[in-house]
């Protein structure tokens, strides 16, 4: 009964997925993660990142979240979702593990590891932009980016928040204006309401689209993207891959 329980535990350990998360800004962030579905990862919910520091850490084997950056954070008083200028989650530094999925503008990296025999993951911009990141690999499979920093040329009306000194720290997407003039339930930015479907949401209906998918043409632009080909990118389960997730590559 004992070794059963010993193999058991080494096949659970075998069973997990390595993340490992770069700072490369030459300033600090706050990296987050939230947990769609499966087990949660060893790592807390959100820490502080000096600049070009690495922290590394297992993700169940059925592991669906995110991972993203949050900019210019002070969590010493109310800590909450406005305790940083982007990226802010429910709880603080902790984002919560029901409600802290982070508030938009942030670039996002997107898992999930319990995909059939395989793994998608993406870096997306449907919550819009805040740092430039990058998704590696040791396996060979493809690397989805947005090495750009989208904020400074970001198009009127989607651009901000902006720092003390008036630069733009992130670029909003669409679909993220559209909820706050309270228009995304039936929005072509949204593909909401008579939009929700890959037919009806075309990314020529996305407005400032371009900007997005011709700065960064491997990630993820708008709900639809697929289509591009260059916004989902998959590797099998069985190779086991341990992915690095980079900020400002």
């Amino acid at each position: 009964m004992k070794s059963f329980a010993v193999s058991l535990a080494i096949a659970s350990t075998a069973a997990a997925r390595t993340l490992t998360v770069i700072n490369s800004c030459p300033f600090t962030i706050w990296p987050a993660l939230f947990t769609s579905s499966g087990g949660h990862p060893s790592q807390p919910t959100g820490w502080e990142a000096a600049a070009f520091t690495r922290v590394q850490f297992d993700v169940p084997s059925d592991w669906d979240g995110r991972v993203w950056g949050r900019r210019n954070c002070d969590f010493s008083t109310n800590p909450g979702p406005n305790s940083c200028l982007d990226g802010g989650c429910n709880g603080g530094l902790l984002c919560d593990v029901n409600t802290g999925t982070g508030v938009p503008p942030a670039t996002l990296a997107e898992f999930n590891f319990n995909g059939g025999g395989t793994d998608f993951y993406d870096v997306s911009l449907v919550d819009g932009y805040n740092l430039p990141m990058k998704i590696d690999n040791n396996v060979g499979c493809g690397i989805p980016s947005c090495p750009v920093d989208l904020g400074p040329g970001c198009p009127a009306g989607q651009q901000g928040p902006f720092d003390s000194t008036g630069f733009a720290v992130g670029c909003n997407s669409a679909c993220t204006i559209d909820a706050l003039h309270g228009n995304a339930a039936n929005s072509p930015n949204c593909c909401s309401g008579d939009h929700d479907t890959a037919a009806t949401c075309p990314p020529s209906g996305v407005t400032n689209y371009e900007y997005f998918k011709s700065n960064c043409p491997n990630a993820y632009a708008y709900a639809y993207d697929e289509s591009s080909g260059t916004a989902l990118w998959t590797c099998p389960t069985g190779q086991n891959a341990a992915y690095t997730i980079t900020f400002c590559p």
